[in-house]
């Protein structure tokens, strides 16, 4: 599932398919079609009908409580435990979580949010003496044009908090998660235990993932969404949790995007 710079570009492309924004345009776009048609009594009732649909699908993609069971059921899989215990040959492998671009208003490249926070995870196990060496994995995952790797940013970063070069090891190509774990194999070896650093919302596909390929993996989520599990929290609803949120919209878009990957990789036979 290493991909070539053209099917790369397809694998983003087909992933706009998984998108709900790509869904709610897509069903807009068969609203004004169907409006745009001579009236008809039967046009007019898939209007109508589509219409509903569209108002539906646009509540359950806002909503506040559809975000925090889809969130809430990923982020739920590895429960945090307080710090790991130390592994004297052990690695901290640490996920990216994307670039942002240099322009006229931003004036160089930079790690998002994510990415800082996940380094930061990194750097803090490190510096708990949970294992002797850092490594950063995510290579330049543009599809037109060429940049930098994003192991490489991760890596001028962790130096900034403290860590020497010399226990960073970047491996700077793998553009998805399924790279990440066949490079970060080639690199490591036999060096199989690893304490592994990404999103609690991404941890479930990357733990299974890195688990397969020989990796004693022991996760260590960071940056999570949601405060309780699934199934809790339920006594403290307000009205805001029924009202439409765009944060809600942006969780709901994470969480199905993981969980399309997760399945798309199970019917490849990778996990």
């Amino acid at each position: 599932m290493e991909l070539t710079p053209f099917f790369f570009g397809l694998y983003k492309l087909v992933k706009y398919g998984v998108y709900p924004l790509t869904w709610i345009v897509g069903l807009s776009g068969v609203v004004l079609l169907l409006a745009w048609l001579p009236v008809s009594p039967a046009r007019q009732r898939w209007i109508r009908m589509s219409s509903i649909a569209l108002v539906a699908l646009l509540l359950i993609l806002t909503s506040p409580l559809v975000a925090h069971v889809l969130v809430a059921a990923l982020e739920g899989k590895h429960l945090p435990s307080g710090l790991p215990g130390p592994i004297a040959n052990g690695t901290i492998v640490v996920l990216g979580g994307g670039l942002r671009d240099s322009g006229s208003l931003r004036p160089s490249i930079e790690l998002t949010e994510e990415s800082m926070r996940q380094t930061a995870c990194g750097a803090d196990l490190y510096h708990h003496g949970i294992a002797p060496s850092l490594l950063m994995t995510g290579g330049d995952a543009r599809i037109f044009g060429s940049g930098p790797a994003e192991a490489t940013i991760m890596k001028e970063f962790a130096g900034h908090l403290g860590i020497p070069a010399a226990s960073i090891i970047t491996e700077d190509q793998a553009r998805t998660t399924y790279e990440n774990a066949v490079r970060t194999k080639d690199l490591l070896g036999n060096r199989t235990s690893i304490i592994l650093v990404t999103s609690a919302t991404h941890m479930p596909r990357a733990a299974a993932l890195f688990h397969a390929h020989g990796f004693d993996v022991r996760p260590y989520p960071c940056g999570f969404h949601e405060r309780d599990r699934a199934m809790e929290g339920w006594d403290t609803i307000s009205i805001f949790d029924v009202l439409p949120a765009t944060w809600a919209f942006r969780e709901i878009s994470e969480a199905i995007e993981e969980l399309a990957g997760i399945a798309v990789y199970q019917l490849a036979g990778k996990l």
